[in-house]
């Protein structure tokens, strides 16, 4: 396959997820999903190079995937537990304030769907920065009002006070149609940013519930040069980000 003359969509979600973790310091990268992967990697090997990864089990890894250190299950608790985490979940929902469902699609006493269950969304959410990918955008994921709670959105935390609040945060949601967060006064989330090709009105179109909206909402930003050498050749040179996100 030859290497594509622009950026892909596929690849303008790479850059979004990456600039998830802009700025985290050293804290334990968490990526869920292949996508997520491809940022979390990009941002340690450019502009976020304090950020840990793990091979999935217990050894932090380098920049050219080679152990570098241990992690023992005790020490990853407290990284979780004190803020120093932050994870890029999925969702099978989501509302205006942040809320996530992994669990269930229906009334929990006779759900139409049964999904993964809560898993580690709850801990995640109240102990760590939790960013969210969405691979297809749609209301049947942006939802007014989640079905179950999973993770903790910003007004379920504020409603159980201060111990909720403390590690509380969701800097960002990325989806294949653009990037969203909650830098508004209520916490309901707001279209940061739209993807290039896709307009303002596409993504309310495809939105459950009425997204805040800046006077200007900009395109996502570009990536640099050396940010697409990295994700073609280095990264993900088999190109299997565009089979999750097809360019239109």
């Amino acid at each position: 396959m030859s290497a594509p003359t622009t950026t892909t969509r596929a690849e303008y979600c790479a850059i979004a997820c990456a600039d998830a973790w802009r700025d985290n310091g050293e804290v334990l990268a968490s990526p869920m999903g292949l996508i997520p992967s491809i940022g979390a990697r990009l941002a340690q090997r450019t502009f976020s190079p304090d950020l840990l990864l793990t091979d999935g089990e217990a050894m932090i890894v380098g920049l050219d995937g080679a152990a570098e250190g241990w992690l023992p299950y005790r020490q990853h608790l407290a990284m979780v537990s004190g803020g120093r985490r932050h994870v890029m979940m999925g969702a099978s929902q989501l509302d205006r304030f942040g809320n996530q469902n992994i669990s269930c699609i229906g009334d929990w006493q006779r759900p139409a769907r049964q999904l993964l269950g809560v898993r580690g969304a709850p801990v995640n959410t109240l102990n760590n920065p939790v960013s969210y990918w969405v691979p297809r955008h749609s209301k049947r994921v942006f939802v007014e009002k989640v079905d179950m709670i999973s993770g903790v959105g910003y007004d379920s935390a504020a409603a159980a006070g201060p111990s909720a609040t403390r590690y509380h945060r969701i800097p960002r949601v990325v989806s294949d149609l653009g990037v969203f967060d909650f830098a508004t006064p209520n916490r309901a989330m707001r279209l940061a940013s739209v993807h290039p090709g896709v307009t303002v009105g596409e993504v309310q179109e495809a939105t459950g519930f009425a997204l805040a909206l800046p006077d200007e909402v900009p395109p996502t930003r570009e990536p640099t040069p050396d940010e697409l050498r990295l994700i073609r050749m280095v990264l993900d040179p088999e190109g299997r980000r565009e089979r999750e996100v097809p360019t239109p």
